[in-house]
């Protein structure tokens, strides 16, 4: 059988049979092209995380300057004088631990709408934000306040002790040297005194970092004459038999000697009493005041001075203190004399006047035990040594 040999298909010219044509195809060129592009992306990716590294730590140095970690110390003093730059106030911020970098915090004041310096005293607290420490010297003295408490009892030493640790910058020996300079007066003081104790009322009050201790203790008179005048210290001192200044004397006795609101009429009635009768007041509280805290009692009463009232009749020189309204009230309104019947006055001498003399505490809770004559008072003595109410 016949076959037809296959017709061989044309032939079509590929560039691989070509020996001398293979160098032609550019496949070395693409790979060293490839491994040159993921170098390229390598090294791009590198810069990015190194460029993020850099970041983050200058981030991280940036935040824990300007925030310091940690709690905020306690608030300092600080001072801006008269003429202060920026730059020299952020030196000193530096230099008392207040700011962590003069420079830094200066350039965070220009980049965070700048600040307007006004002299005056400022409380800042050490490792504090930045930005707090530029809200506090943004904030003007005369409108920064820190309230301060005076109890009544306290004399004008520890009115200037207490002042004086809540702001720093007003001097307690300033405060007592005041308070004697005779340039500020309370129109209940009498002529020939010098000294406020006892006419500086004794109250909350919002002091300004601009204040002085002048300012603030004429601030005390004004409230001390205008609690006086509510309580008519005039007129019913004039019907008492009383100058207004003794009536003070008087109330700043009872304010150290009452414990309760209740007894404050009841002592204020034992010291008119024994001012009518010309017998020595033998007030306690007298014998404390000028003298250290820790003197014993039975030194503090052999001591000579004019406020021992158990060797000195009458009452004492100045206040020993400075009593509050109450203590004021009760000095005004003594309680009324005893009513012959009550039971104070049974068994007494038949025409032996019955009246308050005596008084001793009683319990733990500041109430007194008072008595007309002196077995009464010797019997409520030895109760309260007895509860242990007395050393």
């Amino acid at each position: 059988m016949n076959r037809r040999a296959p017709v061989a298909e044309a032939w079509r010219h590929d560039p691989w049979d070509d020996p001398d044509g293979t160098g032609e195809i550019p496949v070395e060129d693409v790979r060293a092209n490839r491994r040159h592009l993921r170098w390229y992306v390598y090294g791009a990716a590198a810069l990015v995380i190194v460029a993020v590294v850099v970041l983050g730590v200058v981030g991280l140095w940036y935040v824990r300057r300007v925030d310091p970690p940690g709690d905020p110390g306690a608030a300092v003093n600080f001072t801006v004088n008269k003429g202060d730059t920026l730059d020299r106030v952020a030196q000193r911020l530096q230099a008392a631990g207040l700011v962590s970098s003069k420079d830094l915090f200066v350039w965070y004041v220009d980049h965070h709408g700048g600040l307007v310096l006004t002299e005056g005293y400022y409380r800042i607290r050490s490792h504090d934000h930045m930005g707090n420490v530029m809200r506090v010297l943004n904030t003007p003295p005369s409108e920064t306040f820190t309230k301060v408490l005076f109890p009544e009892g306290f004399t004008v030493a520890k009115m200037a002790a207490r002042l004086h640790a809540k702001m720093p910058q007003l001097s307690a020996a300033a405060f007592e040297a005041a308070s004697t300079a005779d340039q500020l007066r309370s129109k209940y003081q009498s002529p020939e005194i010098k000294n406020l104790e006892g006419l500086l009322f004794p109250d909350t009050y919002q002091v300004s970092n601009i204040e002085t201790v002048t300012m603030l203790m004429r601030r005390m008179i004004k409230q001390f004459d205008r609690v006086g005048d509510q309580e008519k210290l005039a007129d019913k001192a004039t019907a008492l038999g009383m100058t207004p200044y003794q009536v003070v004397i008087i109330a700043s006795m009872i304010e150290r000697e009452a414990k309760t609101d209740v007894d404050r009429p009841l002592i204020a009635r034992v010291i008119y009493n024994r001012l009518a009768l010309g017998m020595n007041l033998q007030i306690d509280a007298t014998l404390y005041y000028g003298q250290p805290p820790d003197t014993p009692f039975d030194v503090l009463k052999a001591t000579d001075t004019p406020y021992n009232t158990y060797l000195h009749a009458g009452l004492p020189p100045t206040p020993i203190a400075n009593p509050g309204r109450d203590s004021l009230h009760a000095a005004l309104n003594p309680a009324p004399p005893l009513n012959p019947n009550d039971p104070l006055c049974k068994g007494l001498p038949k025409g032996e006047s019955c009246a308050l003399l005596y008084y001793v505490l009683k319990d733990d809770l500041g109430n007194h035990a008072f008595a007309v004559t002196a077995a009464q008072h010797e019997q409520n003595v030895q109760n309260a040594r007895n509860l242990g109410l007395l050393n």
